[in-house]
């Protein structure tokens, strides 16, 4: 027989008592392993590596206890977070509460061509992109040389994911 680490992870924390329904039992294995290996390690890497504190609001350790204890017919409840939703209401206007999942995503562009390699290239030699000092000047100077040479692991445009960075910190006086 094949060695299945997850399968036996699953079938042991299913077997330890505290969860009285599957869903508690799932919603264990999540918050004691999966949010600790992916996300919010993930969130503590991105952010220390950017000199950035980051908080997960919604994992305070009371706030999870009371989540916890909420029976799961309401963990479930429209989508999986009504009670969170009614908590909401009231609070935040109903556009807000009630709108679709939407993504952070940066503007994906593969092949940067004119006029935006100009957009970026002005605000990447920008003075006060040089005064900031964020950017290595080789660095940015190879990608100016060829802008639709590099890209990043994903596929994107090294060059563009740069501007768009400098063109953001410009707009909102980031010095």
């Amino acid at each position: 027989m094949i060695d299945d680490e997850p399968r036996r992870l699953v079938e042991e924390s299913f077997a330890r008592p505290g969860a009285t329904t599957t869903l508690d039992a799932v919603l264990r294995i999540d918050t004691r392993v999966m949010l600790v290996d992916d996300p919010l390690k993930r969130l503590d890497n991105m952010s220390m590596a950017s000199g950035v504190e980051a908080r997960e609001p919604f994992l305070d350790h009371e706030l999870v206890e009371i989540a916890a204890s909420i029976p799961p017919e309401l963990k479930l409840a429209h989508g999986g977070k009504g009670v969170l939703k009614q908590a909401a209401r009231g609070l935040l206007p109903a556009e807000v509460i009630d709108r679709e999942k939407g993504y952070f995503r940066v503007p994906e562009v593969k092949h940067l061509a004119a006029p935006y390699v100009e957009l970026v290239r002005a605000a990447l030699t920008d003075p006060a992109a040089k005064r900031r000092g964020l950017f290595r000047p080789a660095i940015v100077g190879a990608l100016l040389d060829d802008p639709r040479r590099h890209h990043t692991p994903i596929g994107s445009n090294a060059l563009w994911q740069l501007g768009l960075l400098e063109m953001w910190l410009q707009a909102h006086g980031i010095t």
